[in-house]
C-alpha cells in the first residue's frame, strides 16, 4: 500500500510539473490504437452497447471505456490540464476537437488492412479530419474551435497498437514459430502509419509497446496450458509480446534516424504491467490475475460466455483492489500506476517528458 501512495503522489508531482510547461501552447493529441485506448468509439461508430458496471468509479456511467473508469490515456490528458479525448466519431462530442481527436476503436487490429477499424483505416480517417478542418479554418478564419495547421503540425501523435494482431493469431491455433512470422507485417503497418502522419506534417510521435498478453485472465481461462511462467502467466504468449516489442523498439530506433527532423518516444509498457504482476502485493492487489467483473470465480473469474455487463456477470466491491477489470483491460486503479510510471520517463526512449510536445 505505501508503494502505491507513493506512485499517487509522484503522479500528482508530475501532473504539476508538466501542467506548467504547456500552459503557453495547448496541447493537441491524436491517439490511434485498440480498446486500451479507446474512450468510447466503439459506441459512437457503431452502437455498440458497452454496458454498466463499466465506467463506475470515475464517471459514474457508462462512457464506452472498457473499465471501472479512466484509461491511462486519460490520466496523460489530465497531467497536461487538457480535455479527456473525444472518439473521433462521437457526432454528439459538440464538434470539440480543439484538443485533438481519439481514432482508438476496440477490437482494433493492424492487419487485415482495410477492415473498419485497422490502423490504416484509423489514419485515413485522420487525414479526412485534417483535410476538412483545414478547409473550414479557410473558409471561416475566425473559427477558435478548429485546429490549425501549426496546431496539427506541434500536436503529439500517439499509437499503441498490436496486442489484437497476437492475440488474434493465438486464437487461430497458430504455432508460436507461425505467430512471431506475423511480427514484421505487423510492424510494417505501424510504420507506414507514422510514416503517412510525418508526410502530412506530424513531427512528434508517442509509441506504445504491448503488454504482457500472457498475463491476462481471459487469456489463462481460454488457453488451458501448463506453459506458465512463474508468475503464472502463458510463457508464449509473453514471448511473442516481448519480441513484438523488440522489433518494434528497432524499428523507433530506425525511423530516428530516417524520419530525422522528428521525435519518437518508444514506452515500455510491457515492464511497466509486468512488474503489477510479478510485484502485485507490494502494489496492494492481492490477485493480480483475477479479473473484478465476470463470472466463474477464482482463479480468473472469466467466462467467454459471461463478460462483464452481460447478464450473470459478478463484480467485486468498488474499494477492492484489482489489476485486471474484466480479464482483458486494466482497472482505473492500475491503469493510475502504469500512468504514473509512463509520466516518470524511466520506461521511455528516450526519456522526454510526456509534455515534449508542448514546448519542443
Amino acid at each position: 500500500m505505501a508503494a502505491f501512495v507513493g506512485l499517487f503522489t509522484l503522479l500528482l508531482l508530475l501532473s504539476t510539473l508538466v501542467r506548467s510547461q504547456c500552459i503557453r501552447r495547448p496541447p493537441v493529441i491524436f491517439n490511434f490504437g485498440d480498446s486500451n485506448s479507446d474512450t468510447g468509439g466503439l459506441v459512437a461508430g457503431l452502437g455498440f452497447p458497452v454496458l454498466p458496471p463499466n465506467g463506475r468509479s470515475f464517471f459514474r456511467r457508462s462512457t464506452g471505456r472498457l473499465s471501472d473508469g479512466r484509461l491511462v490515456i486519460d490520466f496523460l490528458c489530465e497531467s497536461l490540464n487538457t480535455n479527456l479525448l473525444n472518439p473521433y466519431m462521437d457526432s454528439l462530442a459538440g464538434s470539440n476537437f480543439k484538443n485533438g481527436a481519439n481514432f482508438a476503436i476496440v477490437g482494433s487490429s493492424t492487419l487485415p488492412k482495410y477492415v473498419p477499424f485497422s490502423l490504416n483505416i484509423q489514419v485515413m480517417q485522420f487525414l479526412h479530419f485534417r483535410t476538412r478542418t483545414l478547409e473550414l479554418l479557410n473558409a471561416n478564419p475566425g473559427q477558435g474551435n478548429l485546429i490549425d495547421d501549426n496546431g496539427f503540425r506541434n500536436a503529439l501523435y500517439m499509437i499503441d497498437i498490436g496486442q489484437n494482431d497476437i492475440a488474434d493469431s493465438f486464437s487461430k491455433n497458430l504455432s508460436y514459430s507461425q505467430v512471431i512470422k506475423q511480427i514484421p507485417s505487423i510492424i510494417a503497418e505501424i510504420k507506414n502509419a507514422v510514416k503517412a502522419l510525418y508526410d502530412q506534417g506530424g513531427r512528434k510521435f508517442w509509441i506504445h509497446n504491448t503488454g504482457p498478453l500472457g498475463c491476462l485472465p481471459q487469456k489463462l481461462s481460454l488457453f488451458h496450458t501448463k506453459d506458465l511462467d512463474r508468475h503464472g502467466c502463458i510463457s508464449s504468449f509473453n514471448a511473442a509480446a516481448t519480441l513484438f516489442n523488440m522489433v518494434l523498439r528497432r524499428l523507433c530506433q530506425d525511423m530516428r534516424y530516417e524520419l530525422k527532423d522528428a521525435s519518437i518516444v518508444y514506452v515500455d509498457i510491457y515492464s511497466i504491467k509486468y512488474d503489477l504482476i510479478a510485484n502485485s502485493s507490494l502494489y496492494g492487489f492481492p490477485d493480480p490475475l483475477m479479473a473484478c467483473c465476470g463470472a466463474g470465480g477464482p482463479p480468473y473469474n472469466y467466462n467467454i460466455r459471461v463478460t462483464c455487463g452481460q447478464p450473470g456477470y459478478q463484480v467485486c466491491t468498488e474499494d477492492s483492489k484489482f489489476i485486471s477489470w474484466d480479464g482483458i483491460h486494466y482497472s482505473e486503479e492500475a491503469n493510475k500506476i502504469v500512468a504514473s510510471k509512463v509520466l516518470s520517463t524511466a520506461y521511455s526512449t528516450p526519456p522526454l517528458p510526456f509534455d515534449f510536445f508542448c514546448h519542443n
